[in-house]
């Protein structure tokens, strides 16, 4: 098989919710790339496996996938897959119940994200802040966190919306 072919099989396990199988096949993917000296896709196939493994209730071994991709992407300047690579460790964490570092990392992802212009997958990540915010009963800072989040948005979806209208008018009450 060609590393497209494994990577297409992957992607394909991955759609069928097989994340297990998908993991597998990022993994080998991942190991292909590296064999070729394509760092930053070994990398980003390392991100893709940990996402799988998370979808397929292994946090750990989640975490473990993508630990240190994101000092790859560092070294490359880009600051887009650097920040998602953090955002999937803040999301292996999170699995794992460290809510802290959870958080430590998902706001730098968030400000990498935002050097990067990407506005909606900095919202995604702002969410999730959010979230264990509101989990620790932290009501307050989830919304800010919340806000942050949709408030740049240029085109949100009929819920980004929905929470921007809610946030404004409970803002100014």
């Amino acid at each position: 098989m060609t590393i497209d072919q494994i990577v297409e099989k992957a992607t394909k396990a991955y759609e069928k919710k097989k994340f297990q199988e998908a993991s597998d096949s990022f993994l080998q993917a991942a190991e292909e790339y590296s064999l070729t000296g394509d760092v930053l896709m070994a990398a980003e196939m390392k991100n893709n496996q940990s996402v799988a493994l998370l979808q397929n209730g292994n946090a750990q071994a989640s975490l473990d996938a993508v630990t240190g991709t994101d000092a790859i992407f560092a070294s490359r300047g880009d600051k887009k897959r650097q920040g998602m690579a953090l955002a999937n460790q803040a999301a292996a964490l999170e699995g794992l119940k460290k809510k802290k570092e959870a958080i430590a990392l998902y706001e730098q992802s968030a400000n990498l994200l935002a050097v990067a212009g990407e506005v909606d997958l900095r919202a995604d990540v702002m969410r999730s802040i959010s979230t264990i915010q509101a989990g620790q009963g932290k009501f307050i800072d989830a919304v800010m966190s919340m806000q942050e989040g949709v408030i740049e948005v240029k085109e949100p979806s009929l819920k980004q919306r929905i929470v921007k209208k809610l946030l404004f008018l409970r803002l100014w009450r």
